[in-house]
């Protein structure tokens, strides 16, 4: 357990240095130059990327079980997993509804997954990996809109067509997830 909390430390930490403004993240990129500032900051995001993910396959192989989620979990799962990949999407396909209305679509689909991961499992690992990833993503969004208001930050309102491509790419991601990604990256297979 000691590498995931490390690695959540260390990863969402570098994540995390907007949170309480501006100021410090500037100061280093300063301090260090654009060019190191970019290479230290994605030093630490990858080394603790891999802690996260050595940390939490160590923890999977001796569960410590807290609770046992009911069966239909499993279905809300689906669903909220299903809104946190259009959310994602929505991140990168320009001038979409979904992106213009919330603003942050990517801190939302990390909250979002989190909390689906949150509720079908009930190991102390689960619980540490995604109550981390999402009291993070909690923390970033209020920080994020509270910035837009403090610089008065407009989005731009979205359109039919992208907002139809985002939602059919996030669907489309969604299934692939289902039914290749998930067991091919994770080692769980979700359908078949």
């Amino acid at each position: 357990m000691l590498y995931l909390v490390l690695g959540l430390v260390v990863f969402l930490g570098t994540h995390s240095l907007r949170v309480s403004g501006d100021a410090r993240r500037d100061a280093l990129r300063e301090r260090l130059g654009e060019g190191r500032f970019k290479v230290v900051y994605s030093l630490l995001s990858g080394a603790g990327l891999f802690l996260v993910i050595y940390g939490f396959g160590l923890a999977r192989e001796t569960p410590e079980v807290l609770w046992t989620p009911p069966a239909g979990m499993r279905h809300l799962t689906f669903l909220l997993t299903l809104i946190a990949m259009v959310l994602l999407v929505a991140t990168y396909v320009p001038r979409n509804s979904i992106r213009a209305r919330l603003r942050h679509p990517m801190v939302l689909s990390v909250k979002v997954w989190a909390l689906a991961h949150l509720v079908a499992n009930g190991t102390l690992a689960h619980l540490v990996l995604f109550g981390g990833f999402l009291l993070w993503s909690v923390l970033v969004f209020r920080a994020s809109r509270k910035r837009d208001r403090a610089l008065d930050i407009e989005y731009t309102a979205g359109a039919l067509v992208p907002t139809a491509i985002t939602a059919g790419l996030g669907l489309l991601l969604w299934l692939l997830t289902l039914g290749w990604l998930h067991g091919m990256v994770i080692g769980v297979r979700l359908m078949g």
